[in-house]
């Protein structure tokens, strides 16, 4: 199920909000919350949610089991399943077809497995679920011995198929203290609306200009309507995840839970250290918590360190070549960034040092974007010229949606909430009027669009 259907809207959102809020009881309203989530996971995909239960059982199983042996010999072993568990799944459902494939290749013979179907959201709940067997046995959060609680924490449905990657360290405390007032159900209902606008108005309108350049003849692109394809997605993109984290945490607030920012305007980023500490912030913290540091972090062998992170954030994200290409050319930059021109490129002028970054991330959008290689290098002939510079259709696009790309532009900035944070300090009431007529307006917008939108895809629900 997708946040951005009338479905959702009108009837699951509202129904499980009613049913949720009809008590005091915290059991109640825990089990309405899983049952609740159990259905919009199943919904179109019913077989997939045996491969949660299964992570559930385990890791609330080992949890106990850790807790009961802490700091002996089960205790490791413990811990040691989880992972071959729990990224055993993963490795099986997302990248057997991408392994297969490629020993194929690599002895000269045909196999016939294509992989399987990758279930909604692995990638997310995975990494969840491991954060909690890891901190138990690092002895950081205690146990948590209802299972009903447990599945509270992993299959919460804002959150679950396409994050924020919330860690139970995160909001162990919330699950038996939360608790919804006015003020924080209000601001939820803000917060979603405002992801929803980001989504259909934002991310849809951007992404149909988008495909409508990348996805035909790419020998027919001049460099400039290449680049402009590449511009519009990356604000799809954008708006499109940042936009389902802001829906989540909006519902999040709802049930009385605090998740943490996922982003924070990435695109006003100065260099490409900044924009990964603004965006996908919840993906770059597990790596950091999980993988680089316990590696040794800046201590010791730091850019082997980087290396492997960024190996494994480009893997993440797909069992395509195209992937990992794009995490290694993050992870090449960002150590450039740290260990050549004596930091220079960390210390640019704010336009210039935002300019290099702009440049660095249409690049990595476009490895990102094709996943088949022979197109992507199609497209880099195209942007860099081997088409030609300029043609009229770039110009015909670029007019026709100059006044679109101007709120695309104005809306990845913190200059909307500036203002409407200056316009509340001087005059609650009349901030509160906008806010309210501004929810109205988006609503109606959002549903006239979704009732004849086709164009409506999740991007990160592949992931």
């Amino acid at each position: 199920m997708v946040f951005s259907t009338l479905v959702f809207l009108f009837i699951f959102m509202p129904a499980v909000l009613i049913m949720y809020n009809l008590s005091s009881n915290r059991t109640y309203k825990n089990v309405i919350l899983v049952i609740s989530s159990l259905i919009f996971y199943a919904w179109g995909e019913p077989l997939c949610i045996c491969l949660l239960m299964i992570s559930a059982l385990s890791d609330y199983t080992i949890g106990r089991i850790m807790d009961k042996h802490s700091g002996q010999w089960q205790a490791k072993l413990g811990l040691i399943m989880s992972l071959v568990i729990d990224l055993g799944i993963l490795i099986i459902f997302k990248y057997s077809g991408f392994f297969a494939g490629n020993i194929g290749r690599l002895l000269g013979i045909e196999i016939a497995f294509k992989g399987l179907p990758l279930p909604l959201g692995i990638s997310f709940y995975t990494f969840q679920t491991l954060s909690y067997t890891i901190d138990v046995y690092r002895g950081e959060v205690k146990v948590q011995k209802s299972f009903l609680k447990y599945l509270v924490y992993l299959s919460m449905f804002p959150q679950l198929v396409a994050g924020p990657i919330v860690r139970y360290i995160d909001i162990e405390n919330q699950i038996d203290t939360r608790v919804v007032t006015i003020e924080k159900f209000s601001a939820g209902i803000s917060r979603f609306m405002i992801g929803l606008f980001k989504k259909v108005v934002l991310a849809n309108g951007a992404g149909s200009v988008a495909s409508l350049i990348l996805d035909g003849n790419l020998s027919d692109l001049s460099s400039a309507t290449a680049w402009l394809g590449m511009f519009m997605y990356s604000f799809q993109i954008y708006f499109d995840f940042s936009g389902y984290s802001d829906m989540a945490i909006g519902l999040g607030k709802m049930f009385g839970f605090d998740f943490h920012e996922n982003f924070n305007y990435p695109y006003i980023s100065k260099n490409v250290t900044e924009f990964w500490r603004r965006w996908h912030i919840s993906l770059g913290t597990f790596f950091r918590d999980y993988v680089y540091i316990p590696l040794g972090g800046n201590r010791r062998h730091q850019m082997l360190n980087i290396f492997i992170v960024w190996f494994l954030t480009g893997f993440w994200h797909g069992a395509s070549w195209n992937f990992i290409l794009w995490g290694l050319y993050y992870g090449v930059l960002l150590i450039i960034e740290k260990k050549c021109f004596n930091g220079a490129l960390m210390r640019m002028p704010a336009v210039l040092g935002t300019v290099y970054n702009a440049v660095i991330t249409l690049i990595g959008w476009s490895i990102f974007y094709f996943t088949d290689m022979g197109r992507l290098v199609g497209f880099f002939r195209a942007g860099f010229g081997m088409n030609g510079l300029f043609d009229y259709r770039a110009l015909s696009i670029a007019a026709s949606n100059i006044w679109f790309i101007a709120v695309l532009l104005f809306a990845s900035t913190p200059i909307p909430k500036k203002i409407f944070t200056a316009i509340d300090k001087r005059n609650p009431d009349v901030s509160a009027a906008l806010s309210h007529m501004g929810i109205i307006c988006i609503f109606i917008l959002c549903f006239i669009l979704l009732i004849g939108q086709t164009y409506n895809p999740f991007l990160y629900f592949r992931f």
